[in-house]
């Protein structure tokens, strides 16, 4: 039973879709049992991670069939971080969500269709075969569609058609990877990959099934050249989905490379060299189209893209301080974005714009609340010794390590130029005198903090910040954490023998 605990947050986050149908109509309930069935979620997903770092790797195997046979959940450090942060991030956007998105808007399903996606994310991280990532990926696509489109203003719609166009091509792509991977192993399961791919004869093809791979997870990470459908469509839905899509969403891409270039391709110095490549341009690429927007929720949806180029990169370097740095970095993206949007709607429905042309004068009319805004801003700047700051100390110290030194600068260029384009927002939004203006009636109401819901609007993005300021001020345990995944990663022998050897555990 103590096992059988790892897949729990699953359940829960399908219970909890189930239960909210039930409640269709009944908005006030709807955000009740989301706030309160996501905060006992994130309880059990942290005995989840207690466990698991007490205990090692966990394995399920479904129905009694064993592996490499049947449907295989498996928790390792990795996962079970990942799993821990989709449940913070997940509590602390579904309090923001019972503020922020209008009732028309949650009368369509909001919240049955939220859990959906957290229980797509959720399985997307623990399971250990490479079709059921698939079809967790799938229930990702659809539910994040739904979510984007709701409402149905023109905006979302045009969005929507280019996420789901964009990422519908990525799973036609890595279906084509899973049949000729199965075609060549005739398996499918992770662990049992990780012995058979090695010993194929004709590796020339595993090359190219392996580029397939990387394209598909690619897409969905929003890595250079395959991001254009994210800053087309990131700032089009509620604040709400925003922060939840900025936080994960391309998180779980990350994710998949991670996974499956560290298991299944490992030690492979031209897979290694390419990811280096599509790193360092995804920095590149994705910090100058920041530096060139002016609507804050398009500054920080490049700048989702430009931040992906550091775990890209220090998955490409493929040494343990690298892979430990780019964890880190892992680690304090999916907190710092999934704050950053929540504060892009906060501060839309105060000033009734998301254009810095529009803004200023917000540290004078809220200084305490621009202080607290500070902290993720500045946080993803990597201001010492916030959380920004550690995780770029590692990949810099694995890159001239390696003598990577186009890497380091990739990477010193993509920080100052955050660096740069924050003081910019904090400047225009912040600090500027607002410009006058012609009321716009719509937001009268949004204008005065005291009208909003403050606690849902204020208390997410404090529980965030906090979260922040741990992972910076704390960072020795995170660097621990952070080192024992990577340490997993380049050494697979122990998640292929809790996969493959240790299958007492069964689930009926």
């Amino acid at each position: 039973m103590t096992q059988q605990l790892i897949i729990y947050p699953l359940l829960l986050q399908l219970l909890l879709s189930i239960i909210l149908m039930f409640f269709w109509k009944k908005i006030e309930w709807q955000r009740v049992i989301s706030i309160v069935g996501s905060a006992v979620v994130l309880g059990v997903a942290t005995l989840v991670f207690y466990y698991i770092w007490q205990n090692g790797t966990q394995t399920i195997q479904a129905g009694s069939w064993k592996a490499p046979f049947g449907i295989t959940f498996v928790a390792d450090a990795f996962a079970a971080t990942l799993v821990l942060l989709t449940s913070i991030s997940g509590l602390a956007v579904s309090c923001f969500s019972s503020a922020s998105v209008i009732p028309d808007r949650l009368r369509f399903g909001y919240f049955p269709i939220f859990h959906f996606l957290l229980l797509g994310l959720t399985g997307a991280f623990l399971t250990g075969d490479i079709f059921n990532l698939y079809v967790w990926f799938e229930i990702i696509i659809i539910s994040s569609f739904v979510l984007i489109t709701i409402g149905g203003e023109k905006a979302q719609l045009e969005g929507a058609v280019k996420y789901f166009t964009l990422n519908i091509l990525a799973s036609i792509i890595f279906l084509t990877a899973i049949a000729v991977t199965y075609g060549l192993t005739g398996s499918l399961n992770m662990a049992d990959l990780a012995l058979k791919v090695p010993e194929l004869k004709n590796q020339g093809l595993v090359d190219v099934v392996a580029i397939l791979f990387m394209i598909g997870f690619g897409i969905k990470a929003g890595v250079f050249p395959l991001y254009y459908w994210l800053p087309a469509s990131y700032h089009t839905p509620p604040s709400a989905v925003s922060a939840i899509f900025g936080g994960l969403l391309t998180k779980v891409g990350v994710y998949a490379l991670i996974r499956v270039f560290s298991l299944v391709f490992p030690e492979n110095a031209f897979l290694s060299q390419i990811l280096l490549i599509i790193g360092i341009l995804t920095l590149f690429s994705g910090g100058a189209g920041a530096l060139v927007q002016n609507n804050i929720r398009k500054i920080f949806s490049y700048l989702i893209i430009c931040h992906i180029g550091y775990m890209i990169a220090g998955l490409g370097m493929f040494t343990k301080v690298a892979i430990a740095g780019a964890i880190f970095y892992l680690i304090h993206d999916i907190v710092v974005k999934t704050n950053l949007f929540m504060i892009s709607g906060l501060i839309y429905r105060i000033k009734g714009s998301n254009s810095m042309r529009n803004l200023g004068g917000f540290y004078s009319q809220y200084p305490r609340l621009s202080l607290l805004i500070f902290i993720p801003l500045f946080s993803l700047v990597g201001i010492p010794p916030l959380s920004g700051f550690w995780p770029k100390l590692s990949l810099i110290s694995a890159g001239f390590t390696n003598g990577n030194y186009i890497t380091v600068a990739a990477i010193i260029f993509a920080s100052f130029i955050t660096l740069v384009i924050i003081a910019r927002f904090w400047s225009e939004v912040f600090w500027k005198n607002p410009e006058e203006r012609p009321e716009n009636p719509k937001f009268e109401y949004f204008r005065d903090i005291r009208k909003l819901r403050k606690v849902q609007f204020v208390a997410p993005i404090i529980f965030l910040s906090l979260v922040s300021l741990y992972i910076g001020f704390g960072a020795e345990h995170i660097q621990v954490l952070s080192t024992r995944i990577a340490d997993e990663l380049l050494n697979t022998q122990q998640y292929v023998d809790a996969v493959l050897n240790n299958q007492s555990q069964t689930m009926h």
